[in-house]
């Protein structure tokens, strides 16, 4: 039914349905509402789980990282408040140098020229610039600075955010004086550790003032290296440190970031080409000293303004070095032996330092840092009386080795113990204040001849491939690649010369053609790594190896304990310079332990003594027995065995011999491997022989000269012919129906277990075929001997 168009609903049906909607209404809301509510109370669980998981790993982090850090410092020794004030302040305690006598060498100086201060005689300036640039809440932290330390952590982890280590100026004071700089989680976390202990003992002003005066600064106005504020201030402007202006201070506050490369000096004190990265850190720290309001506007601009580089001392000329070389080889072989102390509790090996001069350098620089800090006795092996003497008879007698030329020649020796390898002394050079550089431990040349009874003779002998009246081939012979090798006197003496000819003589053929021939039955290499000698590996393949071919070449330290070796029965002993090193309390550092090491058979040696002995009394060595049979003919008539040496272009001339008790070398040369005259091998035997008798009038009970060289009772001693160097015999070769037997012998000496071999053809080493049928014609050819004539 159609309702009329005027019709309206009755309020009471208005009233229901405004009901009706808001009934529906409500249970819109309320459904919103609760679906709302059960919205948050699923985020709100899971917000409270993520923060029960995250409070649990992080507790379960915190403990890993407390054990981690405890399991780093586990082993450090944490050092008392005294200790601690020692070391941070550099209070070095002086490290003496003894001779054997216990009489003073000298103490060891600082590698740094250090002037310490009191706090009251450094700027504020100086202070306020340091702690803007390297710690701005240097007043407010308790040695570390947490959030620096994860930022860095964080910054390790993850490769992102560069290399700062979020040191504080405590840190940095510890990292220099107490740590190593070696970069690593347990050396950071001892770090903190006694960076926290140094702010419970000392005031911050403390603190301060000992980065202050420890730090290194770089380079003064004469090359030298400086540490501390007042050799800067002094050094570099001029001025003590209280006087600095404030562009001064704040070039100074930003030398310790990187001190060589800010400063303004060359190591010779000469001025750099440019001084733009000193000058750019200048501005830096200014900034810094403005953002920190420690100072304003004005003075910032000012300053920065301001031409630093009028203030710079003009350069200087480096003072004069008194050390010599004893006190400076004494200090680097005293860090030398002592340097495994501290790369062995990093938990490094000898071979570790091997494969790095990186590694090298550090440890020795620890070890050099611990010996001047700690008050050590470093007691030698040094002979006061012989180590002058060899100083004295070096000026005496110089003039000998001078040719003329206006050039210094120079010269290196060494005076050892076959026994125990005791350095009593030695000549580093002519003149200290001229060059600086050690000729007797540093310099390597090539040995020339003094190689050939190391790396051929005696190895050949101990193998048992020859006896001391084996032939070699003196033939003309040419190198691999063509080039002729001749003796120092003829290309070829065209005949087969004995073992012992050919040393007595120094025939560099017969060597040569021996070595190739070794090469099948020793390895050269072996020998000379017991005796600790530093050829390069590629270098025993060398032909003319035998000849002192070498590049790398051989010290005069390694040759004299070489023939030590041979002196003392075939045995090695390192060479040693350091007895013992002591603390103040006479607790011992290090101390010397013979070690030694068998590298010949004692027959083997005493053959090579025999032979040599030759070399002196009427071979290549004569001269140097003559010279001292002029001064001395006690000295003359010791038993003296030995080797002369010249290299390639008469560049090194040397000579090397021993008595049963001491070894005595001596090398002269030029730096630049300027060719001397032929006549120089001979003034080097008499300036050694010179040298070796000024020791003798000093100290005659060292050289034994009643002692003499014997063969060891193991030597074989073989009847052989004298033409062959082989046992009598037969053989019938290339056409060659031969009998030996009935012929001239001789004795030949063998190493024990070996023997000569039988009559053969070829009865030599080296040489071709026709070298052995041309030697056996002219055996066999009847020697027509002319009647002499009649006096008429």
């Amino acid at each position: 039914m159609t309702q009329p168009n005027d019709y309206k609903p009755s309020d009471e049906f208005n009233q229901d349905i405004e009901q009706e909607l808001a009934t529906k209404e409500e249970k819109k809301h309320h459904s919103l509402s609760f679906s709302l509510n059960v919205l948050y109370r699923v985020f709100r669980s899971i917000f409270l789980i993520g923060i029960l998981i995250a409070a649990a790993l992080g507790f379960l982090g915190l403990g890993i990282g407390t054990g981690y850090f405890a399991s780093l410092v586990s082993d450090l020794e944490v050092p008392g408040k005294e200790e601690l004030a020692q070391k941070i302040n550099d209070v070095e305690q002086q490290s003496k140098i003894l001779y054997s006598n216990d009489e003073l060498v000298s103490v060891i100086k600082s590698d740094l020229i250090r002037t310490s201060v009191k706090s009251d005689d450094i700027s504020p300036l100086v202070k306020k610039a340091l702690i803007s640039t390297e710690d701005e809440n240097f007043y407010e932290h308790h040695g570390v600075v947490p959030k620096a330390i994860a930022r860095a952590t964080l910054s390790d982890v993850i490769g992102v955010g560069g290399s700062s280590g979020g040191s504080t100026i405590t840190q940095q004071l510890i990292k220099q004086q107490v740590l190593t700089s070696e970069t690593s989680y347990k050396r950071k976390a001892s770090e903190i550790l006694l960076a926290a202990r140094t702010e419970k003992f000392f005031t911050k002003e403390a603190i301060l003032n000992a980065y202050l005066n420890v730090s290194p600064f770089g380079r003064n106005n004469r090359g030298e290296n400086i540490a501390g504020i007042e050799e800067a201030s002094q050094g570099i402007f001029g001025v003590h440190a209280k006087e600095v202006s404030l562009p001064q201070a704040a070039y100074l506050a930003g030398l310790p970031q990187s001190p060589i490369e800010y400063s303004p000096y060359t190591n010779k004190g000469e001025f750099k080409k440019e001084f733009k990265d000193g000058l750019r850190r200048k501005d830096d720290v200014l900034f810094n000293m403005y953002r920190e309001k420690m100072i304003n506007k004005k003075e910032y601009e000012e300053a920065k303004k301001y031409d630093l580089t009028k203030d710079f001392k003009q350069p200087e000329p480096p003072r004069s070095d008194e050390s010599g070389f004893l006190y400076n080889y004494l200090y680097d072989e005293a860090a030398r032996v002592t340097m495994p102390i501290y790369y062995e509790k990093d938990g490094l090996t000898q071979n570790d330092i091997n494969k790095s001069t990186d590694l090298e350098q550090k440890y020795l620089d620890i070890a050099k840092r611990e010996l001047r800090q700690n008050g050590y006795t470093i007691k030698t092996s040094i002979d006061k009386d012989i180590h002058n003497a060899m100083q004295e008879a070096s000026q005496e007698f110089g003039h000998v080795l001078d040719d003329g030329r206006g050039k210094l020649l120079e010269t290196g020796s060494v005076l050892m113990e076959n026994k125990t390898g005791r350095i009593y002394g030695f000549i580093g050079g002519r003149d200290y204040s001229q060059n600086q550089f050690n000729h007797a431990f540093s310099m390597r040349r090539s040995p020339g001849s003094t190689i050939k009874p190391l790396i051929a003779y005696a190895p050949a002998i101990d193998s048992g491939l020859i006896g001391s009246e084996s032939k070699l081939a003196d033939f003309p012979k040419k190198y691999s690649d063509g080039t002729e090798i001749n003796n120092y006197s003829d290309k070829g003496s065209s005949t087969f010369k004995s073992v012992r000819e050919s040393l007595k003589w120094s025939l560099n053929i017969p060597v040569v053609n021996l070595y190739g021939e070794m090469r099948d039955h020793a390895d050269a290499k072996e020998y000379f790594n017991k005796m600790n000698i530093g050829l390069e590996d590629e270098e025993y393949s060398y032909e003319s190896i035998p000849l002192g071919g070498t590049q790398h070449g051989m010290t005069v330290n390694e040759e004299t304990a070489a023939y030590a070796t041979l002196a003392n029965k075939g045995v090695y002993n390192e060479p040693y310079s350091i007895e013992k090193i002591t603390d103040t309390e006479g607790n011992i550092i290090y101390e010397h332990k013979k070690e030694p090491v068998e590298v010949f058979k004692p027959s083997t040696a005493s053959i090579m003594n025999d032979m040599m002995r030759d070399v002196l009394k009427s071979g290549t060595g004569e001269a140097a027995k003559d010279a001292l049979y002029s001064q001395s003919a006690t000295l003359s008539n010791a038993d003296w065995v030995g080797k002369t040496g010249t290299s390639e272009l008469q560049k090194d001339y040397w000579f090397t011999a021993s008595t049963p008790s001491v070894t005595m070398s001596n090398w002269i040369g030029y730096d630049d491997n300027t060719q001397m005259y032929d006549t120089w091998n001979k003034q080097n035997m008499i300036f050694w022989a010179y040298v070796t008798n000024y020791v003798y009038q000093r100290n005659p009970d060292i050289f034994g000269v009643h002692e003499k060289f014997s063969l060891d009772s193991s030597v074989n001693k073989q009847k052989v012919v004298d033409f062959t160097g082989q046992k009598e015999g037969s053989f019938n070769t290339e056409g060659y129906n031969m009998n030996t037997r009935g012929s001239k012998t001789k004795t030949s000496l063998y190493s024990a277990g070996n023997n000569a071999p039988d009559s053969s053809f070829r009865f030599g080493i080296g040489g071709s075929d026709d070298n052995y049928k041309s030697a056996w014609n002219s055996y066999i050819r009847p020697t027509y001997t002319p009647k002499p004539y009649k006096k008429r």
